[in-house]
């Protein structure tokens, strides 16, 4: 196993190209599990993707939440003007 201690840090165009990969739509989702699970990529990679697949998570959660309610809330006001 690797010493994570020791590992290369990020240039700035391992960065740019890093973002630019998971700005594809499809192709970025997956990359986040490939580059955030993968045993060899570079640990500060790995973290941003762990931590970008957490974020994901709290979106769909709220998205799910906030849309759950602004249904109810549609369904209530229909019902209570008689239509």
């Amino acid at each position: 196993m690797e010493n994570r201690s020791s590992a290369p840090v990020m240039s700035l165009g391992d960065w740019i190209i890093t973002m630019i990969v998971l700005a594809i739509p499809i192709v970025g989702f997956v990359m986040l599990f490939v580059w955030g699970f993968s045993s060899s990529a570079n640990p500060n990679k790995s973290n941003f993707c762990k931590a970008a697949l957490i974020f994901y998570l709290i979106g769909i959660v709220l998205f799910f939440l906030f849309g759950g309610m602004a249904f109810m809330a549609a369904m209530s006001g229909a019902g209570s003007t008689g239509m």
